[in-house]
């Protein structure tokens, strides 16, 4: 599933596309994504011109003049993308300005699209319980450490909490436990503060890396533009399992954990 990084960078990807640009039409092409969409979408867009895109965790908001916010999330198959020609199976809604027209493809369908009034976009329901982002400021050692305080969950666990970091996703959370020579199962209320630090450091720096990359391009992700993103080829434990580790040689190792894969090095980590 798309995490922080792939979604700046389809933000970024749509912004010279329609930022301050009037949507001539939008046409919704079915009545549901995930979810049902608005039944108002088409009405409330067309014509609209788009004032703001931006990026909260790990969905993109889309603001209008009409004072309307459009909150997407990829999904596990979202991508969006320029016609050329007819829209396809997939193309659920299109975006028509009056040069070109962006298709959101998803043929998986566990994307979603929701419309609120942007002075509420923030109380939604989907984004108003997000904790800080961890790019910013307000994410810092000593915001992980009261999140982390008494606190008998994983280190891992707590960072996949959006309530305590917002957009952090499995791929990224092993990379940056990794990075940070921390093991994932540690409990977080016996991490001490120059371990917090350290994992604060390598979220930022990783995060920051994949973004720059574009992503990382597993099954679906792409850039709007069509290209890949290409962090894949950065992962050090993601994804490796038996493979060397690169700072010990050792073989990366593979758990399950919450549910999820959880790749690590268990003589770097520990």
């Amino acid at each position: 599933m798309p995490e922080l990084p792939e979604v700046e960078t389809v933000v970024r990807g749509l912004s010279p596309l329609l930022l301050n640009r009037r949507l001539t039409r939008v046409t919704a092409r079915r009545p549901d994504l995930r979810w049902p969409l608005p039944d108002d979408l088409a009405q409330r867009l067309s014509g609209a011109t788009v004032t703001a895109l931006h990026r909260r965790a790990k969905y993109g908001l889309m603001e209008t003049d009409r004072g309307d916010t459009l909150i997407f999330h990829l999904g596990m198959s979202g991508k969006f993308h320029q016609l050329a020609a007819e829209p396809g199976a997939h193309d659920h809604v299109l975006f028509v300005l009056d040069d070109l027209t962006l298709a959101y493809n998803d043929h998986r369908r566990f994307g979603s699209m929701h419309l609120t009034p942007t002075p509420e976009a923030a109380r939604h329901p989907l984004l108003a319980r997000l904790g800080p982002e961890p790019l910013s400021e307000a994410f810092s050692p000593q915001s992980l450490a009261a999140s982390a305080k008494n606190r008998a969950t994983s280190i891992k666990a707590l960072i996949l909490d959006q309530q305590t970091v917002a957009g952090i996703g499995n791929i990224y959370a092993c990379e940056a436990l990794f990075q940070a020579r921390i093991d994932p199962t540690q409990s977080a209320g016996t991490l001490k503060p120059k371990q917090l630090a350290a994992l604060v450091e390598a979220l930022k720096a990783t995060l920051a890396g994949a973004i720059e990359a574009g992503g990382s391009t597993l099954r679906d992700h792409a850039q709007v533009s069509g290209d890949l993103g290409y962090f894949q080829h950065s992962f050090q434990v993601y994804g490796r399992e038996g493979q060397p580790c690169p700072m010990c040689g050792g073989p990366v190792r593979r758990r399950v954990q919450g549910g999820r894969s959880t790749f690590d090095c268990p003589l770097c980590q520990r």
